[in-house]
């Protein structure tokens, strides 16, 4: 298949395609279209896109911004977008927002927000439950009330006054898998074989620290550190800007030597380590991708795709089920609240501000945390009772 050069146009991991505005565009409403697999269809989804935006440029075609009326929920979100407190927000948070204002609008975008009801809100959110799910309705509330707090701000709305809140949020139930070591070793060598190096040292590091997957794939040289013997990270956490420390097992820094020893570039300090296998031109033509840092989505993807070729398809496990099966071995082993809270670098109890105070991060309490992950290793694999159904029969005399 051959290529063709559209402005705009943006091909990830080799395959996924999007027509990507830059922030004025944005501006002026548009916002990242996924085109489907590269090829002829993508092309021409992204072509009508930026034949929509020229034309919307040079005045032929109205903006996509809709006018909304004054002090509406819409002309509120529309005047919250063009602050500085919505610049400084990571993309990540602003992609959700977004997310969750697409169901707002069309319901709430031209309403008052003090003349929306507990009944009116209560048929959105059930009706959405029925048609998005659980999870979609949850995160869209989410974002409603966040806005409720802006718009109260915004002097819109009486505080504490959200009609939402008196309806409960349903929860999709939370995951319980964990991986075990040997699936683990499995997984980081199937990767490193399959070429996807840079993710064979996220999936070591992700197991050694406990850190989750945005830490670990941003991780750049200013994180690393090293304490006697040995080698590990410091990092504030993305999600709760809390100090962590993680130290990395004698394999995962061999792995992690020979990682970068290979790069064909010179790493900077705040440069992100690892990077995606990239992709040369097939047999029939295409682009060259070179290797790249990590982001969520092609993390996600290569982690699935490795998955698949190694564990096969029934397995479900995910990167971030890594976080929760260091918990699980270090509970298992004897390990307290307190060194699980200097290692992932979180407040557990519902008391942050005792746990700040009373749990600093140091390195004593991390090694103390790595030595009853081994314990409790050892314990689940040890342990050989399983529940079973027990049949209940009728004695016969």
């Amino acid at each position: 298949m051959g290529s063709v050069k559209l402005k705009h146009y943006v091909v990830r991991k080799g395959k996924h395609a999007y027509w990507m505005p830059t922030p004025t565009m944005k501006l002026l409403g548009f916002r990242i279209i996924s085109c489907g697999h590269d090829g002829p269809e993508a092309w021409a989804i992204a072509r009508e896109w930026e034949e929509r935006y020229q034309r919307t440029r040079k005045g032929l075609d109205a903006p996509l911004i809709k006018a909304y009326p004054k002090n509406s929920v819409g002309d509120a979100f529309e005047r919250f977008r063009r602050t500085k407190e919505w610049e400084t927000k990571p993309s990540r948070t602003r992609e959700d927002w977004d997310r969750g204002w697409k169901y707002i609008e069309h319901v709430f975008g031209d309403v008052a927000p003090e003349t929306i009801t507990m009944e009116m809100m209560d048929l959105w959110y059930h009706r959405m439950i029925a048609k998005k799910g659980v999870g979609e309705a949850g995160r869209t509330m989410k974002t409603w009330r966040a806005l409720y707090t802006v718009m109260t701000a915004m002097k819109l709305c009486t505080p504490k006054q959200d009609p939402s809140r008196a309806i409960q949020k349903q929860s999709v139930p939370g995951r319980t898998e964990i991986w075990t070591q040997s699936e683990v070793i499995r997984f980081v060598k199937g990767a490193w074989r399959a070429g996807f190096k840079g993710l064979a040292c996220i999936i070591a590091i992700a197991w050694d620290t406990s850190f989750s997957p945005v830490d670990c794939r941003t991780l750049t040289p200013s994180h690393a550190v090293s304490v006697g013997a040995d080698w590990g990270f410091v990092i504030q956490r993305h999600k709760t800007g809390e100090t962590a420390f993680g130290i990395i097992s004698r394999p995962t820094r061999q792995l992690v030597q020979t990682y970068v020893s290979g790069l064909d570039f010179e790493l900077h300090d705040d440069a992100p380590i690892f990077r995606t296998r990239g992709a040369a031109p097939g047999p029939k033509g295409g682009r060259r991708h070179s290797p790249v840092p990590y982001q969520k989505s092609s993390l996600i993807d290569d982690v699935a795709d490795i998955r698949r070729a190694v564990l096969g398809k029934e397995e479900k496990c995910r990167l971030m089920d890594m976080r929760r099966t260091g918990a699980v071995e270090a509970v298992s082993g004897g390990g307290t609240v307190e060194s699980m809270a200097a290692k992932m670098g979180n407040s557990i109890d519902q008391n942050k501000t005792l746990q700040k105070t009373y749990m600093p991060v140091n390195l004593a309490s991390v090694r103390a945390a790595d030595e009853s992950r081994k314990i409790g290793r050892k314990n689940i694999a040890s342990e050989q009772n399983e529940i079973k159904k027990l049949k209940l029969v009728k004695k016969t005399s």
